[in-house]
């Protein structure tokens, strides 16, 4: 199943045949996405460790970029950058043991980028759009595995944030949208979701005005359980906004792996939990590269991913235009989260 990139001069052979599948995505976005990808799982990114000076350099890339578009800053005092404190002496015993096994840096702090695109209809601009990933990963081992100590995260989640990057490229230019966008690049999501905590703690809108959420995660390889070109949606069932997406040009069907409790393992749960219709798009096929120093850039299928980035490109400048909103199907909408410190 082959993807579309709205906007992309396709070529077409004489007898209106499609053309070959590597042809369809444009070759400014292909150079974008590897360029995003090269900087943000490179080695010398020390695998962007949550809380770490590494993730903070990869936020003030993201920002960099928001910046250039002419984004609106939704940051810190007029900055793309929202700090986040951290505190590891209230981390879960999880969290704690899993850092056990990385580098120590002093862990004081993490950091969200973020920006807006404002909405151009008097009606429809205090509506908001989020489109989200995370930034960090796991960060430098104390004991190597075969030799290589530096958790790249390559498709956990460069290639989410990847897509972000490239969402906020393609909507920004063209006609003017309707609802407002907020693009939000999330900080140690691995210690356990602080920095949605604190985007959720202080929003740059009214989280009441915020209609739907897409978080992006693992998008770099396809997964065999579904059909070529596809992604997938985590609690698909739960609301009717993937539905409608799909209507609509997304090539997004069920999560096919239920077993993995993906809904809630994902920045987009914290959202949930506050109300907001939130699902996160993947197609991790549950490879064993997960969490290991083998996810690299060497394993990315640049194809697939820029294609399925390009896919998600006039769903959602469609969701940011209409009047339609998301709902909660019976029974989907999580419970509210206790107070957390």
């Amino acid at each position: 199943m082959a993807l579309l990139s709205v906007g992309c001069a396709v070529a077409v052979a004489a007898d209106d045949a499609p053309a070959p599948k590597h042809e369809r995505v444009d070759a400014v976005l292909t150079a974008r996405v590897h360029a995003d990808m090269n900087f943000l799982a490179a080695d010398e990114m020390r695998g962007r460790g949550s809380a770490t000076r590494d993730e903070h350099v990869a936020a003030l890339y993201c920002a960099s970029i928001f910046e250039g578009l002419g984004l609106k800053p939704a940051g810190d005092a007029g900055s793309y950058i929202q700090h986040v404190p951290v505190d590891m002496a209230k981390m879960s015993d999880r969290g704690k043991q899993r850092m056990a096994k990385y580098e120590d840096v002093p862990r004081t702090e993490t950091w969200n980028a973020v920006a807006i695109l404002p909405g151009s209809d008097a009606k429809l601009k205090d509506e908001v759009i989020l489109l989200t990933a995370h930034l960090d990963h796991l960060g430098v081992l104390k004991v190597p595995v075969k030799g290589d100590v530096i958790n790249n995260g390559a498709d956990d989640d460069a290639s989410g944030t990847t897509a972000v990057l490239n969402l906020a490229r393609t909507l920004a230019v063209g006609k003017p949208l309707k609802r407002t966008v907020v693009f939000a690049l999330f900080g140690s999501e691995e210690l356990g979701g602080y920095g949605n905590r604190g985007f959720l703690q202080h929003p740059p809108v009214p989280v009441a005005q915020i209609v739907a959420n897409l978080e992006f995660e693992m998008i770099g390889r396809p997964d065999a359980a579904v059909p070529e070109g596809t992604l997938w949606l985590t609690g698909f069932d739960r609301s009717n906004l993937g539905p409608e997406l799909a209507k609509h040009g997304a090539h997004l069907v069920n999560d096919p792996h239920p077993k993995e409790n993906f809904f809630r393992r994902s920045d987009n749960y914290a959202l949930a939990q506050q109300g907001i219709i939130a699902h996160t798009v993947s197609s991790f096929g549950l490879h064993t590269d997960y969490h290991q120093v083998s996810d690299e850039l060497k394993t990315i299928d640049f194809t697939h991913m820029t294609e399925a980035i390009a896919s998600m490109e006039g769903p959602v400048r469609w969701l940011a235009d209409t009047e339609w909103k998301p709902t909660w199907n019976p029974g989907g909408k999580p419970e509210a989260a206790a107070a957390r410190p």
